[in-house]
């Protein structure tokens, strides 16, 4: 949907110790959205923040908060992260029983909706709630860790997803194994938005950080030039 590619740097990456300071540093090395991975040890193997922690960062930036609901059930806990200040909120297809008043309950609060698949999750998931989506994320790594290898086979998926998308106004996004190497396959595929956690924010420091991300942002936008 983007004619550049939108960079959400995934905060799981970050120094926890100082997680409002890597936010500004991140966002001033030239982040689009910050995305938020929100993991509760049920549905994935592992427990990371919730809402009073978003809450905590959320006056560190004006940009997109990219909430990343790996939890199950996500429908109790929707409004607190609303409230946190999440501006799209992401609900795992696997994670709920009736996606549709998912998807519904996020919009009557005002965020935006997204949708994520793991990556044996087919597309057809999505079939009827096109219409209530603004994002779409396929995961390319199993949801539950950063730092894993990336899932080539996810990259037909994106192809489809793309063409099932038609014309309307959906970002699709990539979360997982994203790099400046991985990265054009999944662009030339039809993704806009770009998860990075360790590709992102290896180095420390503002000047890593900024050179890691026009790196991703530069081999993505080119191969979206190609493709289009």
């Amino acid at each position: 949907m983007s004619e550049k590619t939108i960079i959400a740097p995934s905060v799981l990456s970050a120094d926890f110790s100082r997680l409002g300071e890597e936010v500004d540093t991140v966002c001033r090395a030239g982040a689009d959205w910050i995305h938020l991975d929100v993991m509760d040890g049920h549905f994935v193997p592992n427990i990371t923040f919730g809402p009073p922690v978003i809450k905590a960062i959320r006056n560190r930036t004006d940009k997109v908060f990219d909430c990343h609901l790996m939890i199950a059930p996500a429908d109790p806990f929707l409004g607190a992260f609303a409230d946190a200040g999440c501006d799209i909120i992401t609900v795992h297809a696997e994670a709920t029983t009736h996606l549709d008043r998912s998807l519904q309950a996020i919009r009557d609060l005002g965020c935006r909706a997204g949708v994520s698949l793991n990556p044996t999750t087919p597309e057809t998931a999505l079939e009827y709630v096109l219409d209530r989506l603004d994002l779409i994320l396929l995961m390319t790594v199993n949801p539950g860790f950063g730092g894993q290898a990336f899932i080539p086979s996810v990259v037909e998926k994106v192809r489809r997803v793309k063409s099932m998308i038609g014309s309307r106004p959906i970002h699709i996004e990539i979360d997982g194994g994203v790099t400046p190497e991985t990265a054009p396959l999944v662009a030339a595929a039809g993704a806009d938005v770009l998860v990075a956690g360790s590709a992102v924010f290896k180095g420390g420091d503002k000047e890593a950080y900024a050179k890691n991300i026009a790196a991703i942002r530069a081999a993505s936008d080119g191969a979206m030039k190609k493709a289009a």
